[in-house]
């Protein structure tokens, strides 16, 4: 493995390019990885975030969610209100999220402290998920002991019957154990890889309560690499 070298080869990131505060940036860089996934197909699930969690005696866990909530009041994800994730955050609501796109040499790192979703929101997203994936949410026993690809099955086909698809956005009922959460950042960095391991990291520190697209509530910083 210590073999195994790449002289990163990224456009860099100056303090030039940056706006006053993180929301526009975020939004350029996911949409940028969105625009070379349908051009050049390297970059699959563009927006697929590592989410760091720990639990109450503070064992780490991380997992690779869907980032599929993005407004100003931060990035979020939808899962299993009674997964492992959601009784870590129960326990301990600090969090941290990543977002990589290795053939792009670009990451976005967020921390900060996770806030359910409002239900209105919650049901706006479930609703528009297809028919199959409503379904699945309320099969999942998501985090806990299952015996077999057999059961598993079987409670998809229980499911299945119980909500037929009848093409109708309502004709699964959202689960009350199944909603979300965004991070209300403290802070957001922005990496870009370049040559020899010099590379560019600015970070948005937040200084007072207000959105990701308030100026004044945020500072910028360079980091060393």
């Amino acid at each position: 493995m210590t073999e195994v070298r790449i002289d990163y080869d990224g456009e860099g990131l100056d303090e030039s390019q940056v706006p006053p505060a993180p929301y526009d940036l975020v939004r350029q860089w996911v949409g940028d990885a969105r625009r070379r996934q349908d051009a050049l197909g390297d970059v699959p699930e563009p927006e697929a975030i590592s989410i760091a969690t720990a639990n109450a005696q503070g064992a780490p866990h991380v997992r690779t969610v869907l980032m599929r909530y993005l407004e100003t009041d931060g990035p979020g994800f939808y899962t299993n209100l009674e997964s492992a994730k959601a009784s870590d955050l129960a326990a301990n609501p600090q969090v941290a999220g990543a977002l990589t796109w290795p053939m792009m040499f670009r990451a976005i790192r967020f921390t900060g402290t996770a806030r359910e979703l409002p239900r209105d929101v919650v049901r706006t997203y479930f609703d528009s998920r297809p028919w199959g994936s409503r379904v699945g949410a309320w099969v999942s026993k998501q985090s806990h002991p299952l015996d077999s690809r057999a059961e598993l099955e079987a409670a998809n086909a229980e499911m299945a019957a119980r909500y037929p698809d009848t093409g109708s956005p309502d004709d699964v009922p959202l689960p009350d154990f199944w909603g979300g959460y965004r991070i209300d950042c403290d802070e957001i960095e922005f990496w870009a890889g370049r040559h020899s391991r010099l590379h560019d990291r600015l970070v948005f520190v937040r200084t007072a309560e207000g959105n990701l697209d308030d100026p004044s509530a945020w500072r910028l910083e360079r980091r060393w690499p």
